[in-house]
């Protein structure tokens, strides 16, 4: 007889038997019923969550959404992606002209779960979106636009984070020599996205000019649809390794760090920038600038105005205003007033002129109104300055320049025995106006005292170092015969001295300075004093016929009332 044993050993591998087979028919059927509740889901996911996005939109925009495409996978949830969706501007700003879509996402994707379908609003944690891009029409097509109305019950969809890659916003001008204002986004992260209350925000932007990349944090919004313009904003930013080689002309690596707020067409901004090998083309000498600014920007148009600009090259300090403004089909015209109220000369020369050492040294007071007008050109090559300057305790580098200096002094005030190289150290100083412009420097009016004599002079000087020319007159303090230290010589120039006697001065003399920095050339400009002798004589001889026999001036008759012969 089987035992008990035996008997539960043979019916225990039947009942496993069954058992699978009831549990794999109950899951086919699970999987059958899933199947079909999924094709369910999915045939109307699409719609209901496609409504829910264009309606969202709409009500928030109050504006018309189309949208080209939204697929919706059950892999991970809801996983719902989309293309093409557009948003256009209100009626109203459609109607004054603007017909092109103020927002446009080439895709955007998100997930969400199966309960999501039946929650008002449904929540999304994170939507990635990349490809978009902003356009905001002008002012007087956004002015048309009523208040907007946001629609907070046909709000369907809430969401926490929102990541863009690659994204534009291109602000458009009603102004006809202005171009629509383009920023290039490359990175951004929006929280907290709502339709009444401030974006917190990170962002990665690519700056074109100087290029480099300025990363910020902070709030936006909320989003004012008629009158963009208008939507707050505020942040901090960092702006490191901006190759300041992008622009023409200047050479540097620049850093910059700082906070803004207010509104997107206005938009105040205080930081600091640091550019530890700052540069022009014209002597390609890296120099230490930092900066202190206060902004106000006009996102809307990309202009900027400096009130003002505290800053620091080498050893001096020096403070600037102005405003760089966009010109349509052009760049960028930067106008700014420079004052330096006691700066060094060797900085200023060290940076733009390519002469080594610098031609001179002395303190720098100065007021200039600088112009760096559009175009292609180096900046060093349309740099256009006119203004005033003063040097003070002015030392030639050049051991040659200064004895002539030197020695011009000591002869000018009598002593001419005393006038050798090394004798004496003159401090100079000079006053005078300055035209920049091409490349070169011109000087209208150069007024240069020494002890014993004071220079009047006009001419230029090219900032590569390689030439320059002056005229002029010197006035001193003694006689020409008492300039000279040869006995004979000086009892013979003492006939000259009624000629050179004028004005008050000892002697008045017509002098030349030309040549380089490297190889000065001094002398007197007889071609010039000969060039007064005949105007002065070709004058009197045409005065001769106009005076009466009593030895006055008779009056000239206007040309054409001559009696007829």
């Amino acid at each position: 007889m089987q035992t008990e044993v035996e008997t539960k050993q043979k019916t225990s591998p039947l009942k496993s038997r069954r058992l699978w087979k009831w549990v794999g028919i109950v899951t086919l059927s699970a999987l059958v019923t899933l199947g079909i509740i999924g094709e369910i889901v999915l045939r109307h996911a699409g719609p209901i969550i496609k409504g829910r996005v264009v309606e969202t939109l709409s009500a928030h925009f109050n504006s018309r959404v189309e949208l080209d495409s939204l697929d919706v996978s059950l892999l991970k949830g809801l996983e719902v992606s989309g293309t093409g969706l557009r948003i256009y501007a209100p009626d109203d700003v459609v109607a004054a002209g603007a017909t092109d879509p103020i927002i446009t996402m080439g895709s955007f994707q998100f997930h969400t779960g199966v309960r999501g379908l039946f929650l008002k609003p449904m929540h999304v944690g994170t939507v990635r979106v990349s490809d978009l891009q902003i356009r905001i029409p002008p002012r007087a097509q956004r002015a048309a636009a009523p208040p907007t109305q946001h629609h907070k019950d046909k709000i369907k969809i809430l969401v926490e984070e929102i990541l863009v890659e690659n994204s534009q916003l291109i602000i458009g001008t009603d102004k006809p020599n202005r171009e629509p204002k383009h920023f290039d986004l490359q990175r951004i992260r929006m929280r907290n996205v709502g339709p009444d209350q401030p974006w917190q925000y990170e962002a990665t932007l690519v700056n074109a000019i100087p290029r480099g990349d300025i990363h910020a944090h902070g709030t936006f919004g909320p989003w004012v649809t008629e009158d963009p313009g208008s939507s707050s904003v505020t942040g901090d930013y960092t702006f490191d390794h901006a190759d300041l080689n992008t622009i023409k002309g200047i050479g540097g690596t620049l850093s910059s760090v700082g906070k803004f707020g207010g509104q997107l067409n206005r938009i105040v901004a205080d930081g600091t920038t640091t550019t530890p090998d700052f540069s022009l083309d014209t002597a390609n000498r890296p120099m230490p600038l930092e900066t202190t600014f206060h902004a106000i920007i006009d996102g809307t148009t990309g202009d900027t105005y400096l009130q003002p600009v505290h800053a620091k090259l080498g050893n001096s300090e020096f403070t600037c205003s102005g405003a760089v403004v966009n010109i349509k089909g052009q760049g960028h015209i930067t106008d700014l007033d420079v004052d330096i109220p006691a700066g060094h000369l060797r900085d200023f020369l060290l940076l733009a002129v390519k002469t080594k050492p610098p031609v001179m040294d002395s303190t720098i007071g100065m007021k200039m109104h600088l112009r760096i007008p559009p175009g292609k050109e180096s900046v060093t090559k349309k740099l256009q300055m006119k203004g005033s300057f003063t040097l003070r305790q002015i030392h030639f580098t050049n051991p040659e320049t200064q004895d002539k200096v030197d020695m011009l002094s000591l002869r000018a005030q009598g002593d001419p025995k005393a006038a050798k190289p090394g004798a004496v150290d003159v401090k100079s100083q000079m006053t005078g106006t300055l035209i920049a412009a091409n490349g070169k420097l011109d000087f209208p009016k150069l007024e240069y005292k020494l002890p014993g004599a004071e220079v009047a002079l006009n001419g230029s000087y090219t900032m590569d170092g390689k030439s320059f020319e002056f005229l002029g007159t010197v006035r001193t303090e003694a006689k020409l015969s008492q300039m000279i230290a040869s006995p004979w010589k000086s009892f013979l120039l003492k006939a000259v001295d009624p000629f050179f006697h004028k004005n008050g001065a000892g002697a008045e003399i017509p002098i030349k300075i030309s040549g380089t920095e490297s190889a000065p050339k001094f002398g007197l400009d007889l071609h010039q004093k000969k060039s007064e002798a005949d105007m002065q004589k070709n004058d009197l001889k045409n005065r001769q016929d106009e005076l009466t026999p009593d030895g006055r001036i008779a009056h000239r008759k206007p040309p054409g009332l001559e009696p007829s012969k």
